[in-house]
């Protein structure tokens, strides 16, 4: 088996370079390469995985052009660098490390806070000046003040947490911070009016998206306390920085302190100038520690998925820890196979797909076990669909995913059973997973069959009469098909009856055309897997 090969196109620490290295990936780095647009376009196809910071800008454009990419991991939180809709479309997982930085940004926010409180960047530049301008810099005290949180994740708690060790009143808009967590934090849960109203210091913590872009707009901005204080370390777009700038020439907002601006790099920006403002050049991980931890987890989590299919923390698919994988894996396939046997025997458009799990199977994670099977139903009318895309373009299609649990799978440990409903008529089969990891069909049309996945595969439809299996096989034995595998089940004696078997080689039309000839055949499909 041919080593992945990962390609690291900006600067990465030589410690998680050589994590690729000791898990037998074959990794170039070239940490000027994202600069060079076009350089980087000329070889992108021959890699698995791309590894990456913000340098990199991992377009459309780029991505036609990554044949063979399952991968890119981001050193770091944002992933404003890399167009999601377009890896997902190409099946490219897309993982970012937004643990490795929490506290060096939590610690910036904090950092900025005190620079704000006592205004020391101004301070330091007078007094470095030879001036001894003591009077003039008049600070507040933190202690006792309110610290407004909008936003309450990761970084945003760990702020919390700071904010009450200095004695602070900590409050928290964040609509998916749960009441036991923010007890559990000391904070109160507060609506986003009551922030506004109440805080002596507000610092964001939320990503940018379209419900929080603005989310400081004029309009809140002008509902906040006076003398309020602003601290920005997340992300630049969330507060209008010229409405911002107007009200602390007003004197109605007492200072602000970012890092992050609506337009990086920030050459000009309506806060610059001003008194009592602080800036700083999107500093927020940059620590040692931080860039070191980033660089070494996206290389853990890279290699995992390139060596063991587990994902973390993937922005566009759910995760799967290198302990679930090997579980997860041989369902993956049957899911995958069992949906591509329905979707090559449907020809009506799909209108819902339902997969039911029985058994020990019902307990995994089950979300890459369903995009698989969707992904197996729908690759005969869309071929570019895949497991990673296969929910979104689902959705975008009208087609119903349901999923069902049962605890009981009868005689066997674990099954899959997937139900497409389609504009002519319902189609369903069922699988297994036995201990020699091989997928199997087990039920074909509430009809008990035993067959495995073969490359090339035909499936009869039969009246169940003396005769058919001898007048079918003879006609595979003149044209000159081996057979692999030959599976047969009926619902009753002299009823509905199906045939399905493996073959060396595709069943050519001529044949295929003998077979339907044959009185008893109702319907005969070749199969490919």
């Amino acid at each position: 088996m041919t080593a992945p090969r990962v390609l690291i196109s900006d600067a990465l620490s030589p410690a998680a370079v050589q994590i690729f290295r000791d898990r037998g990936i074959e990794v170039t780095f070239d940490p000027n390469l994202g600069k060079d647009k076009d350089k980087l376009a000329a070889i992108i196809g021959e890699y698995d995985g791309l590894a990456i910071r913000s340098a990199t800008k991992a377009t459309a454009k780029l991505l036609e052009a990554a044949k063979n990419l399952k991968v890119i991991g981001r050193a770091g939180i944002g992933v404003d660098n890399v167009e999601i809709p377009a890896a997902t479309a190409r099946g490219i997982i897309v993982m970012n490390t937004p643990f490795g930085n929490s506290i060096t940004t939590a610690e910036h926010a904090i950092a900025m806070m005190f620079a704000l409180a006592r205004q020391i960047p101004s301070a330091d530049t007078s007094t470095q000046a030879g001036k001894w301008e003591k009077n003039r810099f008049m600070g507040v005290e933190i202690t006792a003040k309110t610290l407004g949180l909008i936003g309450c994740g990761n970084i945003g708690s760990i702020v919390a947490e700071r904010g009450i060790g200095l004695k602070m009143r900590v409050i928290a808009f964040d609509p998916y911070l749960s009441p036991e967590r923010a007890v559990q934090l000391g904070a109160e849960k507060v609506e986003l009016e009551e922030l506004l109203k109440r805080a002596d210091f507000i610092t964001l913590h939320v990503p940018m998206t379209a419900m929080t872009k603005n989310i400081l707009s004029a309009e809140n901005l002008a509902k906040t306390k006076k003398g309020v204080r602003i601290i920005n370390c997340a992300r630049g777009g969330l507060v209008d920085e010229a409405a911002l700038a107007e009200l602390i020439k007003s004197g109605h907002v007492a200072g602000a302190a970012f890092d992050v601006f609506s337009v990086e790099p920030a050459e000009a920006n309506p806060l610059f100038g001003l008194e009592n403002v602080v800036c700083t050049p999107h500093l927020g991980a940059s620590t040692n520690e931080a860039q070191e931890n980033v660089a070494l987890q996206v290389a853990e989590q890279m290699s995992d998925y390139l060596l063991k299919g587990a994902i973390t923390n993937a922005v566009n698919f759910p995760s799967i820890s290198a302990e679930e994988a090997p579980r997860i894996k041989p369902f993956v396939a049957l899911a995958e196979k069992l949906g591509s046997f329905l979707g090559q025997l449907t020809e009506a458009p799909v209108k819902g797909i339902r997969i039911e799990y029985e058994g020990a199977v019902a307990h995994l994670n089950l979300k890459a076990i369903s995009a698989a099977a969707i992904t197996g139903v729908l690759r005969p009318f869309l071929p570019e669909i895949n497991m990673v895309n296969a929910a979104m373009i689902a959705k975008e299609k009208g087609i119903v995913v349901e999923e069902l649990t049962r605890e009981v799978a009868g005689n066997l440990e674990s099954v899959i059973r997937i139900v497409v409903e389609a504009e002519d008529m319902p189609r369903h089969a069922s699988g297994t997973v036995f201990q020699d990891g091989k997928p199997r069909i087990v039920e074909i049309r509430d009809i008990q069959v035993d067959a495995e996945f073969a490359p090339h595969m035909l499936y009869v439809r039969n009246a169940d009469k003396p005769g058919f299996i001898g007048q079918f096989g003879s006609l595979l034995g003149e044209a000159g098909v081996n057979v692999a595998t030959f599976s047969l089940g009926r619902d009753k004696p002299g009823g509905d009856a199906i045939c399905y078997v493996a073959v060396d080689e595709p069943i050519s039309d001529a044949l295929l055309d003998k077979i339907h000839e044959i009185p008893m055949v109702k319907r005969a499909r070749r199969l490919r897997f």
